[in-house]
């Protein structure tokens, strides 16, 4: 059941969306001009960001239209980028489905900045709906990103200008995302296990390939530890 102010959740979603704004008009800027290079106006920026709108997946997309794949090609190419998404959702299900009717478009919007944000608070203030707000966190998000990208069509349509490393910014979003976690976090167990997943990983496989097997180390680890965490009393 939802219980809140309507007016207290959508001010508390928004607050929380806020790092995601500033990171997506500059992603979805980059994807806007990428896709305008490629021969696509605005109106296919914002028709692909309304519903494909999976984040480095149409950045790969663009590559893929150019370059004429199949459809196959295409659909393989995408469960390969996007299947950490799999993991993501297993820790959110449950608050996911208290939304109710929403539970479907919470789904549909959870990319990796949306996650992040989601994972970020276990409690709402007084006077907010958790389910309320985290659909809306999710439909915030997926806004600002669809703003990105026709504003960045727009401007590769009018601006003559070099926008190499345009990109950084979703490693920058990352960055300030993680600090605020470790800032916020009581137990610091999980996010060095994580850490140290990542960093195996990236050794063993490589920048390009080390995200789905680190996810997937990370999973049988915590799990394997669980009944550890729960005797002693860690959350």
């Amino acid at each position: 059941m939802d219980n809140g102010n309507k007016a207290s959740t959508l001010r508390f979603a928004f607050r929380k969306s806020l790092p995601v704004l500033f990171g997506y008009l500059f992603l979805g800027s980059a994807f806007g001009i990428m896709l305008y290079n490629a021969g696509y106006n605005w109106i296919w920026a914002a028709f692909i960001s309304l519903f494909v709108y999976a984040g480095s997946g149409q950045f790969l997309l663009v590559s893929l239209l150019t370059s004429a794949a199949s459809i196959p090609t295409v659909a393989m190419m995408t469960l390969f980028v996007n299947s950490r998404h799999m993991f993501y959702g297993l820790s959110l299900i449950d608050r996911f489905k208290a939304g109710g009717w929403r539970y479907p478009f919470m789904i549909f919007t959870l990319t990796d900045e949306t996650y992040s944000v989601n994972i970020s608070f276990d409690r709402v203030p007084g006077g907010v709906s958790e389910p309320r707000a985290r659909f809306l966190i999710g439909e915030f998000d997926h806004l600002y990103w669809i703003l990105g990208s026709v504003l960045g069509s727009l401007l590769g349509q009018s601006l003559p200008v070099d926008f190499t490393g345009i990109d950084f910014s979703m490693t920058a979003l990352f960055t300030v995302i993680f600090v605020d976690l470790v800032i916020d976090i009581k137990n610091k167990i999980c996010g060095a296990v994580g850490v140290f997943c990542a960093f195996v990983c990236l050794m063993l496989f490589g920048a390009d390939n080390f995200l789905l097997p680190s996810l997937l180390l990370c999973v049988l680890l915590l799990s394997a530890a669980k009944p550890f965490f729960e005797k002693r009393g860690i959350e």
